[in-house]
């Protein structure tokens, strides 16, 4: 699979500067979302850039500094849990893909979007499902984003350490809810989120 493809038609379209965006963090019980968008120079061949989630921890460490170093530019930004219940999770990923985009250095004629949502996006966007794994542009915000957001829980794994955020990353698993019930929801969980608990 041509993870140029798409961009490819859209450039010969008359499109000059093309971003991808993703997001990480939609699904967690705790945490703040995270959205990255990326321009990469056109036709640019990354070994093994794949969506996120399909690659291992160590190869999108890897992948995130080539892709920092090889990107025409990208930004990286977050809505915060309070955002998220505020605006709730689609409302928080939409701001949260706009301060990302506004980090651009150029601002793009078109944002891909991955998924099938456009409609918070300030600039013109298109959604693409599956756009992780068949876009580059695509494919590249999501390592950015995925990478942020691990390291950022990384970090909250130490601040509060026993919820185990370091091993499951704030997602729902089986240790996590046990833990939630022993020592009560923390400052970074999603009240909302919780709600589902029994």
């Amino acid at each position: 699979m041509d993870l140029w493809e798409l961009e490819n038609v859209l450039y010969n379209q008359g499109y000059q500067v093309i971003c991808g965006v993703d997001e990480a963090g939609r699904g967690p019980l705790a945490g703040p979302v995270c959205a990255a968008a990326c321009v990469l120079p056109r036709g640019l061949a990354i070994e093994g850039l794949n969506d996120s989630k399909k690659l291992t921890e160590k190869r999108r460490e890897t992948l995130f500094d080539i892709i920092r170093e090889q990107s025409v530019t990208y930004g990286i930004a977050f809505a915060t849990v309070e955002e998220i219940e505020e605006f709730n999770i689609l409302g928080a990923t939409f701001l949260a893909m706009n301060r990302a985009i506004g980090q651009l250095s150029a601002v793009p004629d078109l944002a891909l979007i991955d998924g099938n949502q456009t409609k918070g996006i300030e600039v013109s966007a298109r959604a693409v499902v599956h756009g992780d794994a068949m876009c580059a542009d695509i494919a590249a915000a999501s390592v950015l984003a995925k990478v942020t957001r691990d390291r950022y829980m990384l970090g909250m794994a130490e601040q509060y350490p026993q919820y185990g955020f370091e091993k499951h990353k704030g997602y729902g698993t089986k240790a996590h809810y046990a833990a939630i019930r022993e020592y009560g929801p923390s400052p970074i969980h999603r009240p909302s989120f919780l709600r589902k608990m029994n």
